[in-house]
């Protein structure tokens, strides 16, 4: 009757290994859905940089030492929407 015991408990012990690497807080199904989440926010933080990289640009186009007109134009007539005399608007 030990045998059968001895047998039972590391078959249960075995069981649960099995269990908790596959499903466990280190398991596979975890590490899975934490490298999606990784791919996720990379992602998210490549649209982010290129949104800064945009601001910064725009933000030297229009600083004191290079006054880029036609971007001040642009915001200027999207901001405030404004239009020059000889112009016409059309609906």
């Amino acid at each position: 009757m030990t045998p059968l015991l001895i047998f039972s408990v590391f078959f249960l012990m075995g069981a649960y290994f099995v269990f908790a690497a596959v499903q466990g807080d280190y398991g596979i199904f975890r590490r899975v859905q934490v490298e999606s989440e990784i791919e996720t926010l990379r992602s998210e933080l490549d649209a982010l940089e290129a949104q800064v990289a945009d601001m910064r640009n725009k933000t030297r186009r229009l600083s004191d030492n290079y006054l880029d007109l036609d971007l001040l134009d642009m915001q200027a007539r999207a901001t405030l929407g404004l239009m020059r005399s000889d112009e016409i608007l059309l609906r």
